[in-house]
């Protein structure tokens, strides 16, 4: 059973994540890739929330920069309760979240972000994503971390199409099927280890979620330019608990994990307009912005249902429901707007 107790080290630990009452029980590791920023707000506001609420019998503690173990580790790690919980997206690994990674289909995620949450949502409810969780890897959807559209940083102007033949570009695997249509060569590489590549020369230009993780990873600082206006889609992220750990959650907690989410959703949202502000002017200052035709996204765009087709034919072959999971996307989709 992955429930642990204290121990004097875990006190001093938790210090980084929140302050709790000195009588805590039960602690969730939490093992968050990367520093803290607009995307942990989320898991920052429920740990907060589960704490007074518990009057800190359980708490979760937040480990930033892989304290707890390696990224790519994290499914199997939750599964095995190494720690209870972790953050996790789809991209970093492939084929071991085949239906999820419908939410990594070019051009299908809704751009605004309270939409794209409110269709991350329905999709996390969904029966047969709830299984690919439980019974691949042992765990629960925890909460939500859905995050903006995609541009591009790094040393090679992107403003055409025609701009991106032999460029190195970062993003994940569905996505680069619409890049490497115009000659880009994709290339894959974990948010924390972008600012080496970038300076090395590794990759020629990053994709990110626009504005805060370039700023939250100061990929600006050994950059020369930034696109604007490409939107594309990006990793489907999202906050898994080990099953057994939550099973054994309070069940006062359980009751209230919709109001959590909501609470991590609104938290999160406003974290990303606080870090347009700081950020976009930064870059206006340290590299070139440029701006993308619409025309352009509409190129890249205009190949997607092939994309969405061939990944259907792909799941529907090892006797999953793709069809069902595609349609069930773009009815979210079209409901909340999008």
């Amino acid at each position: 059973m992955p429930v642990r107790f204290k121990r004097p080290a875990l006190v001093a630990a938790l210090a980084l994540a929140l302050p709790i009452a000195a009588h805590a029980e039960t602690v969730w590791n939490f093992n968050m890739f990367g520093p803290k920023r607009a995307l942990t707000a989320g898991i920052e506001y429920m740990a907060e929330a589960v704490a007074a609420d518990t009057g800190g019998e359980l708490t979760i503690n937040v480990q930033y920069g892989d304290a707890l173990g390696n990224r790519k580790q994290n499914p199997e790690n939750v599964k095995t309760g190494v720690y209870e919980a972790a953050q996790m997206c789809v991209g970093y690994y492939p084929n071991k979240y085949p239906l999820l990674s419908v939410m990594e289909l070019p051009f299908l995620a809704p751009r605004d972000l309270a939409t794209r949450a409110k269709v991350e949502m329905e999709v996390m409810a969904h029966p047969a994503i709830k299984a690919e969780l439980e019974d691949r890897w042992n765990s629960v959807f925890l909460s939500p971390a859905f995050l903006p559209a995609y541009e591009f940083m790094g040393n090679k102007r992107i403003e055409t199409t025609g701009d991106m033949k032999g460029v190195k570009m970062r993003i994940s695997g569905l996505n680069a099927k619409a890049l490497q249509k115009y000659g880009a060569v994709p290339t894959m590489v974990t948010a924390p280890d972008g600012y080496e590549a970038l300076r090395r020369g590794t990759i020629d230009s990053f994709g990110f979620p626009y504005t805060y993780a370039f700023g939250a990873y100061k990929l600006y600082e050994v950059s020369k330019y930034v696109t604007e206006g490409l939107g594309m889609s990006g990793f489907m992220c999202f906050q898994a608990i080990n099953k057994d750990a939550w099973d054994n959650a309070p069940q006062a907690v359980k009751d209230k994990l919709p109001e959590y989410q909501r609470g991590a959703i609104d938290s999160m949202l406003k974290a990303y307009a606080a870090a347009d502000e700081k950020w976009r002017p930064i870059f206006d200052e340290k590299v070139e912005i440029v701006q993308v035709d619409p025309s352009v996204r509409a190129a890249l765009a205009e190949g997607a249902s092939e994309i969405w087709d061939e990944w259907v034919k792909e799941q529907e072959d090892n006797g999953r429901p793709g069809r069902e999971l595609l349609e069930f996307v773009k009815a979210a989709v079209k409901k909340h707007g999008g």
